[in-house]
């Protein structure tokens, strides 16, 4: 079992930074992929960016390259995603979630475990 709790959130203007942290319970978390997907109201679910277990492997959303970061640390058992440049379409609720296989980190059907979300506003 892997418990996931979201961080970070919050009010930002747009062209501002904000941090989202993933912290994971669970002994295996470092051989787990780790995504991030992102649902805005009256939005279907959408992938942002994954990470697998060693780090060197990451994925990211159109929408998000160039802009967001994902990383992670697998002594503090948590994932990270930077994002900067932000716009109000980035405003969603921000979800972690874990994957205990490959496959290409960029679908919601491939992860087993959720965290709760956590709100991004961007303000124009």
């Amino acid at each position: 079992q892997v418990q996931l709790a979201e961080s970070g959130g919050g009010l930002v203007q747009a062209g501002g930074s904000l941090r989202l942290s993933c912290t994971a319970s669970g002994r295996t978390f470092s051989s787990y992929v780790m995504g991030w997907f992102r649902q805005a109201p009256g939005k279907e679910r959408e992938f942002v960016a994954a990470i697998r277990w060693s780090g060197s492997t990451t994925h990211y959303a159109d929408s998000v390259k160039g802009r967001f970061t994902i990383s992670r640390d697998n002594v503090k058992n948590t994932v990270y995603l930077q994002m900067n440049s932000l716009k109000p379409e980035d405003t969603a609720v921000y979800s972690c979630a874990a994957a205990p296989l490959y496959y290409s980190g960029k679908y919601s059907n491939e992860y087993n475990y959720w965290g709760q979300g956590t709100q991004v506003t961007v303000s124009s």
